[in-house]
């Protein structure tokens, strides 16, 4: 017998469902709608799983199986979006549901599997789109599917056993190793702009036509042919459109590719991207020696830079006349910034005139400037905590986000033409002795005023830096909130932590001024190496005409020291995609420096006697 609902609802056909904001599972009975052909439910946070109950089929309370019929049998697409905790989705093969389901779209949940029953029971699906799935590790077994497209799914591992797939495409699926038995694949769009390799499953497919989005490193590359390291990868492929971008065209360099007849058509210069006359060396010493990093260091500081300096690709040339690579054009700008030799001197050692070894030197940092930022960014929430975990790990500073310092840049009498001066440079260093924020102050400043002064501190008065998860550090629940350490010349703030200056230290506060020293010695190891290896910051040698070009060359210096340091460890890779940062608002007005500073002082003194037995 049919409720009033059910009679009124009967001849529904599209339904939008929005905000589930406490529901832990779907409305019962959307089956029971036999008319419905569109659903979406949008955003049901609460939701992690959906049971055999959403697919119950509306007879299932007849005693005859013969009179069984299949849930929601009419209907067409199906969205499922913001179910953020979704993990599991029940459906056995056998359950009959959604014959004639055409399009699915499962988007921002963590599903780790599709459910057996939604390709044995959905003999229809023809497109189905899946965005930033956390989790999910395969796509497989769908015999009905047309088209598949994939974005974020950075745990996707592999893609098999689709008979009638025509189109797929793919976005950011950095773990996607496998693509096979797709043999009806007419048409593959890959995108990710980080890429600099094809993915070798290229070599094992046919499809027709492959449309790429990609590094202008990976377009150099294919822009090569037959002579260049991808060609096995695509030279199969019918039609090939491939794009590297540059600021907001998308398509700022391309390649088109017809494999019969032959024709390849780039804007690429494959000479300006050849190997370096300055930088053929064959001994890597050598190499590392010269310019202070690995050829890996190097090969990606050129591939930063390669868009914009392909704009002006034959404005430089050496004395001979030969025009400057890419290569010899990031030599020449490292050999000025690492030496405190006059720049005549530099030029006569390289062959390449003064002035352009100065104009070359000035583009390069404006594009390191423009193109490198995301080097020297705040780290996001995932980041930060890897932070915490190394601070806590190697100084046992639990819940420490880094270490402020102030250091004077001096610069010669060639920026003012009359005296020597300097800058001032506050920067944040992380356990690993990365820059994570940089900012300039002019030399009449104080360390206090430049601190005041910085987009650091305003943020952090704001409660929109230094605003993740607390630490416990006592029974009755108190917290301290996430801080960074600076000397006595600081001043003391809930998120800024200095060491204690009483003549007469207890324990705890001992314990704290130790540990405070020891983690530090990171911010003083990173100066040192920075200066090392910068000697053009020495205050001894060339400076530009104008302030604004030289703090461009300070935060381009601080910015491949950070990328040096990052390539050492390629899980560190800086990413220029959008960065999770925490959105909560921290409430400073609720907390104390001083007590924040006591409690940490005896859960150090505290956790170390734990630690030791005592």
């Amino acid at each position: 017998m049919m409720s009033s609902l059910d009679v009124s609802l009967s001849s529904l056909r599209i339904l939008f469902i929005t905000d589930l904001a406490c529901c832990t599972q779907l409305p019962d009975g959307l089956c029971r709608l036999p008319y419905l052909e569109f659903i979406q439910i949008l955003r049901a946070p609460a939701i992690k799983r959906v049971g055999p109950e959403f697919m119950q089929s509306y007879h299932q309370h007849s005693p005859r199986p013969s009179q069984m019929v299949a849930a929601f049998p009419r209907l067409h697409k199906m969205e499922l979006i913001g179910m953020v905790e979704w993990e599991e989705w029940e459906w056995e093969e056998q359950v009959q549901a959604f014959p004639v389901l055409q399009e699915l779209m499962l988007k921002q949940c963590k599903l780790k599997c599709l459910p057996p029953g939604l390709a044995s029971q959905a003999g229809a699906l023809n497109k189905l789109t899946i965005y930033n799935v956390q989790g999910l590790i395969s796509v497989e077994n769908f015999p009905s599917l047309v088209e598949l497209e994939l974005d974020e799914n950075l745990d996707l591992e592999r893609i098999t056993n689709l008979p009638r797939l025509q189109k797929l495409t793919i976005q950011d699926c950095p773990k996607l190793k496998a693509l096979e038995d797709v043999p009806a694949l007419q048409r593959i769009i890959l995108t990710d702009e980080d890429m600099e390799a094809l993915p070798e499953y290229m070599g094992g497919i046919n499809p027709r036509h492959l449309e790429l989005y990609c590094s202008l490193v990976l377009l150099t590359s294919i822009a090569a042919g037959q002579s260049g390291a991808e060609w096995d990868k695509f030279g199969h492929v019918e039609h090939v459109k491939a794009y590297a971008s540059e600021g907001g065209n998308s398509r700022k360099w391309y390649v088109l590719y017809t494999a019969n007849p032959y024709s390849l058509e780039t804007n690429v210069s494959h000479s300006f991207m050849s190997r370096g006359t300055l930088t053929s060396f064959e001994d890597g010493q050598r190499f590392e020696s010269l310019f202070k990093m690995t050829r890996k260091n190097f090969s990606y500081i050129c591939s930063l830079v390669m868009g914009p300096s392909m704009e002006d690709m034959n404005s430089y040339t050496f004395v001979d006349g030969r025009v400057l690579s890419l290569e010899d054009r990031v030599a020449v700008a490292l050999r000025r910034l690492q030496s405190s030799e006059p720049t005549e001197s530099i030029a006569s050692s390289v062959g390449v005139n003064e002035s352009i070894i100065l104009l070359v030197t000035e583009r390069f940092v404006d594009t390191v400037w423009e193109q490198a930022d995301h080097h020297s960014s705040w780290p996001d929430s995932s980041e930060m905590d890897k932070i915490k975990s190394k601070f806590d790990k190697i100084h046992n500073m639990h819940n420490c986000c880094g270490v402020i310092c102030t250091r004077h840049i001096p610069f010669g009498p060639n920026w003012d033409h009359e005296k020597n001066g300097s800058t001032l440079i506050q920067v944040v260093v992380d356990p690993e002795m990365r820059f994570r924020n940089i900012w300039l102050g002019s030399a009449g400043m104080t360390q206090s005023s430049l601190l005041h002064d910085s987009a650091l501190f305003k943020e952090c008065v704001k409660g929109d830096l230094l605003n993740g998860s607390k630490l416990n550090t006592a029974l009755d629940g108190s917290e301290v909130g996430e801080y960074i350490i600076g000397d006595a010349g600081y001043p003391l703030l809930p998120w800024l932590l200095t060491p204690y200056e009483e003549e007469e230290l207890s324990d705890f506060k001992t314990e704290f001024n130790r540990r405070h020293s020891a983690a530090t010695t990171c911010a003083l190891k990173a100066l040192a190496r920075f200066k090392d290896t910068w000697k053009c910051l020495h205050g001894e040698t060339w400076w530009p005409a104008n302030l604004e070009t030289l703090s461009k060359i300070i935060y381009a210096c601080c910015r491949l020291h950070n990328i040096v340091i990052d390539m050492e460890d390629d899980a560190a890779m800086r990413s220029t995609k959008w960065r999770n940062y925490s959105k909560e608002v921290r409430q400073l007005a609720n907390e104390d420096a001083v007590r924040a500073r006591d409690m940490l002082s005896q859960y150090f003194l505290a956790s170390r006697s734990s630690e030791s037995g005592g």
